[in-house]
Parts: structure tokens; C-alpha cells; sequence
């Protein structure tokens, strides 16, 4: 078996970045002010069939909205962090609250305010259209890019490897 399928056989937890990763890393601004993000529902279904089969999913986000507070909400999410700027605090804190260890956890960033984690996780994983300096420590690359399914293919992947994808449905 490949060492990526053997670290995503041990993965309890998927925690992902949002800007870039969960969207697609651009944000249209209103003549209000009011920041607009992109995200794909095929995500959110995928992020929502991780967690009925028992997985933890979260986000650990820089980027501060409602939209994204309220979109998380809407799926479920139970671990919301946003407006983060030390994401490995948030990301040991989420570890030891529900006793898992970095091995068990698959993150996905794209940028350099990612990268503490990526080096601290069990997966590593980066959409296609991640900064080359998180391409070059992650396990996993994904065909997709920020915003475009990249989140589904991690965890239908993670899914699939454990028999737990597109049963009884």
C-alpha cells in the first residue's frame, strides 16, 4: 500500500483553511463593503458525509466573515475558527478537546499562514493552486483547485479507502 493510504486510513479529523481552499480565494466586495466568497456545494456535501460517518470537521480560517461563519453553521461544522492569525494554537487546542493525535488529522491549506499546521499533521494536503511553498511540504496535491472540489476529493478519497463512500444512502 502507498504511504498516502496508509496516512489516510489513520485520519479521524479533516480540518480545512477556507480562503483558497473552501473557496476559491477570491472575495468580490459590494459597494457596502460586504465580502463575497465562492464555495462549491459539492464540498459541503462531502464535508457533511464525513460527519455522518463519524468524522470531526472543522475550519481554522484567517479570513473573518458572517458568510463564512453562517455557511459552516448551515452545514454542521463543529469546530468554526475564523479571524485566526495563530492557526497552530486553534489547531492544538482542537486536537486535545476531542483527543486525537496530529496523525489522525488531514488538514488542507493553501498559503504560508498554513504551513505550521501542514508540517504538524498527519496529511498534508494543498489544492492545485497552492503557493509553491505548501506544495512543496504536502503529501497530497489535489487535481482541484481552491473552491473547486478540492475538499471532496480529499475526503471522498479518505471515504472510499474505508468502504465508508456512497453506502446506504
Amino acid at each position: 500500500m502507498s504511504l498516502i493510504l496508509e496516512k489516510l486510513k489513520n485520519v479521524k479529523a479533516f480540518l480545512f483553511d477556507v480562503d483558497g481552499v473552501l473557496s476559491d480565494g477570491r472575495i468580490l466586495i459590494t459597494e457596502t463593503g460586504e465580502q463575497l466568497r465562492n464555495m462549491s456545494v459539492k464540498d459541503g456535501y462531502a464535508l457533511k458525509k464525513a460527519m455522518q460517518k463519524g468524522y470531526l470537521v472543522g475550519i481554522i480560517s484567517g479570513g473573518s466573515s458572517d458568510g463564512i461563519r453562517l455557511r459552516m453553521e448551515f452545514l454542521g461544522i463543529p469546530e468554526i475558527h475564523i479571524g485566526i492569525k495563530n492557526k497552530i494554537e486553534v489547531y492544538y487546542q482542537i486536537l486535545e478537546r476531542h483527543n486525537l493525535t496530529p496523525e489522525q488529522i488531514l488538514y488542507m491549506g493553501d498559503d504560508i499562514p498554513d504551513t505550521p499546521i501542514l508540517k504538524n499533521c498527519g496529511v498534508a494536503c494543498c489544492p492545485s493552486d497552492a503557493v509553491s511553498e505548501v506544495k512543496e511540504i504536502c503529501d497530497y496535491i489535489s487535481p482541484s483547485k481552491g473552491g473547486h472540489e478540492c475538499a471532496r476529493d480529499v475526503i471522498e478519497k479518505t471515504l472510499k479507502l474505508n468502504g465508508q463512500w456512497y453506502v446506504n444512502e
